[in-house]
C-alpha cells in the first residue's frame, strides 16, 4: 500500500508539472489565433488596396509562419494530452489495485470479527487477563482494531471516490484530445491553402521580375536616402551634445546629466516597449534577406516593416524629444525621435502630428499611415548603431 501511495504521489508531481506546461501551451495558442485572426484581417487589407505583389508575399510568408507556429503548439498540446491520459489511465489501474486489496483485507477482517463474536472470544479474551492493566490493554487494543476497521471501510470509500473521479477526467482529457486533433487538422488544411497562395505569388513574381527589380531598386534607393537623413539628425544631436558638455557649467558638474537617466530607463524597458501601432503584423525582418525569387539580389532592412490598418494612429514607444522630421520619397514623411543615446524612427506616415523639438510622452501620437500603403517603416537606433527593434518592443 505504501509503495502505491509512493508511486501515485511520484504521479501527481508529474503531473502537476505537465500541467503547468499545458497552461503555457493553451496561452501560446490562444495568442497566436488572435494574432492569426488579426493579420488575415491585415492580409484581406492588401488585397483590396492592390498592394504590390512583393509586399503581399512578405505579408503572406508572415501569416505562414505564425499558423506554422499554431500546428507545432497544437501538436505539443496534443502530445501532453497523450501524456496525460497514459498517466491518468496508470493511476486508475493502481487505484484499482489498491481498492481490491483493501476490499480482501476488510473482508478478512470481517469475518475475523464475525467468529469472535459467535465464539464470543472477546469477552473470554478480556476476561482472561491477569490483572486490570491487562484487561485495560487488551481493552484499547480491542478499541484500536474497532477504528482501524472502520478506517480501513472509510478509506475503501474515499479510494472509489477518485477512482471514479480520475476515470471522469480521463473521459474528459480524450475529449480534449479529439479537440485537439480537429483543430490541428483545421489549421493544416488552411496553411496547406495559404502555401498554394505562396506558390501563385512566387510564379507571379518570377513571370514580372524585371519591373520587380527595378521597383525594388527604387525601394533600396529611397531607403538609403532615408538612412542618410536619420544619420544626418543623429549626427546633429551627437555634435549638440559634445558642445554642451564642453561648457564651464558641465565641466564643473559630475553629476550623470538627463539624457543618461532617460538612457539608462529606455534600456532597462528592453523588451517590454509597446508596440507603435495598436495591431499589426512585421512583415520584412531586420537584417539582409533573401529576394524570394532573384537570388542574387539582397533586401536590406535596417528596421522592421509593420503592416496595419489603413489610417492607423502611430505612437511613440517612449518618452523622449523630436529630434527631426522630414518627408523622404518613398516614406512619406518621418519622425525621428530621441531617448537619451537612443533614437525611435517612425516613418511612411501620411499625417504628422509633432514637430521638431516636442516634448513627447510613452503611447503619444506622433501621426498616421497611409491608406494606400498602411505600413509603418520602424527602426530603433543607439547613436550610429542600428538595432533590432524586435529585441525591444513587447512579444506579440
Amino acid at each position: 500500500m505504501r509503495r502505491s501511495l509512493i508511486f501515485l504521489c511520484l504521479l501527481c508531481v508529474w503531473g502537476s508539472l505537465l500541467g503547468q506546461n499545458r497552461k503555457e501551451l493553451e496561452e501560446k495558442r490562444k495568442q497566436l489565433l488572435e494574432e492569426i485572426n488579426q493579420t488575415t484581417t491585415l492580409l484581406e487589407e492588401t488585397q483590396k488596396n492592390k498592394a504590390s505583389t512583393l509586399d503581399r508575399y512578405f505579408a503572406l510568408r508572415s501569416q505562414i509562419e505564425k499558423r506554422q507556429q499554431l500546428v507545432n503548439t497544437l501538436r505539443e498540446e496534443i502530445n501532453y494530452a497523450d501524456s496525460s491520459i497514459v498517466r491518468a489511465n496508470i493511476v486508475i489501474i493502481a487505484l484499482d489495485e489498491d481498492v481490491g486489496r483493501l476490499k480482501t483485507e476488510y473482508s478478512m477482517m470481517l469475518r475475523t470479527a464475525y467468529r469472535m463474536k459467535v465464539n464470543k472470544s472477546l469477552l473470554q479474551f478480556l476476561f482472561s487477563a491477569k490483572g486490570f492493566n491487562d484487561a485495560f490493554r487488551r481493552w484499547q487494543y480491542v478499541r484500536q482494531y474497532d477504528r482501524y476497521r472502520k478506517q480501513q471501510a472509510a478509506l475503501i470509500t474515499g479510494t472509489q471516490e477518485t477512482l471514479l473521479s480520475k476515470m471522469q477526467q480521463l473521459e474528459t482529457k480524450k475529449i480534449e484530445k479529439e479537440k485537439l486533433l480537429g483543430s490541428e487538422e483545421q489549421q493544416k488544411a488552411i496553411l496547406g491553402k495559404e502555401l498554394a497562395t505562396m506558390d501563385v505569388l512566387i510564379k507571379t513574381i518570377k513571370g514580372d521580375e524585371n519591373r520587380l527589380v527595378t521597383e525594388l531598386k527604387k525601394q533600396q534607393n529611397a531607403h538609403q536616402q532615408l538612412n542618410d537623413v536619420i544619420e544626418k539628425i543623429i549626427r546633429g544631436e551627437m555634435a549638440k551634445k559634445r558642445k554642451e558638455a564642453r561648457t564651464p557649467e558641465a565641466l564643473v558638474k559630475h553629476e550623470p546629466s538627463a539624457d543618461d537617466h532617460i538612457s539608462g530607463n529606455f534600456y532597462q524597458n528592453k523588451g517590454n516597449l509597446p508596440w507603435p501601432v495598436s495591431q499589426g503584423m512585421i512583415t520584412r525582418n531586420f537584417g539582409t534577406q533573401a529576394h524570394p525569387t532573384v537570388k542574387a539580389i539582397k533586401i536590406t532592412n535596417n528596421g522592421v516593416d509593420i503592416r496595419t490598418n489603413a489610417g492607423s494612429k502611430v505612437f511613440a514607444i517612449f518618452a523622449g524629444k523630436v529630434a527631426g522630421t522630414q518627408y523622404v520619397p518613398g516614406y512619406q514623411n518621418m519622425v525621428i525621435v530621441q531617448h537619451g543615446q537612443y533614437y525611435t524612427v517612425y516613418s511612411n506616415l501620411e499625417e504628422l502630428f509633432v514637430k521638431r523639438g516636442d516634448q513627447l510622452d510613452i503611447r503619444q501620437a506622433v501621426g498616421t499611415v497611409g491608406t494606400d500603403k498602411p505600413e509603418l517603416h520602424f527602426e530603433v537606433w543607439r547613436e550610429k548603431q542600428r538595432l533590432n527593434p524586435v529585441h525591444w518592443i513587447k512579444k506579440q
